[in-house]
């Protein structure tokens, strides 16, 4: 607590901060931010040096100490929403998923959502059944490398590519005959749109997993699409829900609920339960934010919401920005030429963003000391430079409209089971632990959620988690200091509610004698307001209190139209 007050006193003595965005090819934007400048401001330096025009899709999310994953708000302040010191570390990701990657108006925004997908991939996030594994596979294959060539490809070429946390050699030949057969003569540009067309079929497209247990205590994944909310448990998708029959989102403490409605006015509540009160939080403000998204039809339509019935009580929330049909329909309208981007490999498109070779197989390394990035992998700098459609149904692909009909019912979305986690290596320790990070981040992105959140965290909290190798002794005293931070937060948040709960009544009851007094004081013939006025203690108070107060408002009044007149 002394070093996050401290760390708060030296930001407020500095007028400009260093800021560093990790886009999402690994390369790294560096700028400097003033003191007051709001989240806005950096997502328009961003995208301006991307020239990048379909914006809205992508936000910017950062982890705070206690790793809790945040997007960044664009109507506040960047330094008073970072908990960590400056220099500031953040990562440009999707935000939200275009109901139709495919036919999205720019190819630099296809690209960007095509990085996205791909790291999804790799997570674990975007899982699938094998056969249609092996088909995304081929396309980020043809994609990166072209066609095949027996010259350059020898055998077993794919399996020097990472696309997923783990897979077998039978799914590598599988991907690599695809490639040889069947991607021949594309364009880069073709297979990264055939591979958003694929992936778009996909119940796990868009989805950024909410770790959360149900009533029973059994493990589910969380997440909100461009087409609803989805529960995922085991290799099953137990629930979907449309954006139009979710009415209500709440969470209060570890507790979120959903409300809504489905045929037939059949009403449900689905409750689950996150790790940590702000883990629930973010859940909140993201479904919040998504249902606004996709929902709405205009912007104007958005309206704060609270986490709780009762106003004072809960928190309170408002999604900024524009809302999906808007977005499509202002895309409709850009006509500039593609911009001019320059080549730094065998993408063409990878232009200003600097586009690296896929992410080399990390499997299997236990017994060597470091990884050998691919031939030509660099890790560039990117310095600053100075018709309508409607939403619902017709959000919904033919295909994935038909599964619609039976939500209801379980789907099965893999062959195994959903667990974005299972993507996780052995931790590197001893002398080998910091080369082997560096190697990761040259050769792609983490291997885990976990890591991710570490690798998005800022530069600065490295001091206060230690090194990589840190023993089991250290991790269980932080263990102990964050469980004893959480209950003083708890103890906290509960004064903060009763202080609120006293200071409503307290107006209440003010705002109720007010209107008693104004009620008794008017000609209204009502019994029990004749009853009071015939009181001793009634003409008290008329005579010794509100006629002088009567006559000094008056009096005020008078002088103050004098003074209008007079001038």
């Amino acid at each position: 607590m002394l070093s996050r007050f401290m760390s708060g006193s030296v930001r407020n003595l500095e007028r400009e901060y260093n800021c560093t965005v990790r886009l999402l090819d690994d390369t790294e934007y560096t700028c400097t931010i003033q003191r007051d400048a709001k989240g806005q401001y950096l997502f328009d330096l961003i995208c301006h040096n991307l020239n990048l025009l379909e914006k809205d899709y992508f936000g910017i999310r950062y982890v705070d100490p206690d790793k809790q994953r945040h997007w960044l708000e664009f109507t506040k302040s960047i330094a008073k929403q970072m908990k960590s010191q400056p220099p500031f570390t953040m990562c440009l990701r999707v935000k939200f998923y275009p109901p139709d990657p495919a036919s999205l108006k720019e190819e630099i925004t296809r690209y960007l959502v095509f990085l996205q997908l791909k790291r999804d991939l790799y997570h674990g996030r975007l899982l699938c059944k094998t056969s249609d594994a092996a088909m995304l596979a081929a396309y980020i294959l043809q994609a990166e490398i072209g066609d095949y060539d027996p010259g350059k490809h020898p055998e077993g070429y794919s399996s020097k590519f990472q696309f997923f946390p783990k897979h077998s050699e039978k799914l590598e030949r599988r991907i690599a005959d695809i490639h040889k057969t069947e991607l021949i003569g594309q364009k880069p540009e073709i297979s990264e749109r055939n591979f958003l067309q694929k992936a778009q079929m996909l119940e796990t497209y868009g989805v950024d997993p909410h770790p959360c247990k149900d009533v029973s205590g059994n493990p589910a994944f969380l997440a909100f699409t461009p087409f609803g909310f989805v529960v995922l448990q085991g290799n099953k998708r137990v629930h979907f829900l449309k954006w139009n029959e979710v009415t209500k989102l709440k969470f209060e403490g570890k507790t979120f609920h959903i409300y809504a409605n489905q045929k037939e006015d059949k009403k449900i509540i689905l409750t689950y339960f996150a790790p940590t009160p702000e883990a629930c939080k973010h859940l909140w403000k993201c479904g919040v934010e998504n249902q606004a998204f996709y929902k709405l039809e205009k912007s104007s339509q958005v309206r704060t919401v609270s986490s709780s019935n009762l106003f004072f009580k809960g928190s309170r929330f408002r999604y900024s920005g524009r809302v999906a049909k808007e977005v499509m329909e202002q895309s409709a309208k850009i006509k500039r030429e593609p911009p001019e981007i320059h080549s730094l490999g065998p993408r063409l498109l990878g232009k200003a963003l600097g586009v690296l070779p896929l992410y080399p197989a990390l499997t299997g390394l236990q017994g060597s000391d470091k990884i050998t990035p691919l031939s030509g992998a660099s890790l560039p700098s990117v310095q600053p430079s100075n018709p309508p459609v409607s939403h619902g149904e017709s959000f919904i692909p033919r295909s994935r409209s038909q599964v619609a009909d039976t939500s209801e019912g379980m789907a099965v979305i893999s062959d195994e089971a959903y667990s974005p986690s299972d993507s996780v290596l052995p931790t590197p320790v001893a002398e080998h632990s910091m080369e082997l990070a560096v190697s990761r981040q040259i050769n792609g992105a983490p291997c885990s959620i976990e890591e991710e959140k570490e690798s998005e965290a800022s530069t600065s909290m490295h001091g206060e988690r230690g090194d990589f190798g840190a023993d089991s002794r250290s991790a269980q005293e932080g263990a102990g200091g964050d469980s004893a931070l959480s209950e003083v937060e708890q103890v906290n948040k509960f004064v903060l509610s009763v202080l609120r709960l006293l200071l409503v009544t307290i107006g209440l009851l003010f705002v109720l004698l007010l209107l008693l007094i104004i009620l008794t004081e008017s000609d209204l013939d009502i019994a029990f307001l004749t009853d009071i006025r015939q009181t001793p203690e009634f003409e008290q108070f008329h005579y010794e209190y509100f006629c002088p107060l009567r006559r000094w408002f008056a009096c005020k009044l008078r002088w103050v139209g004098g003074l209008l007149i007079n001038k």
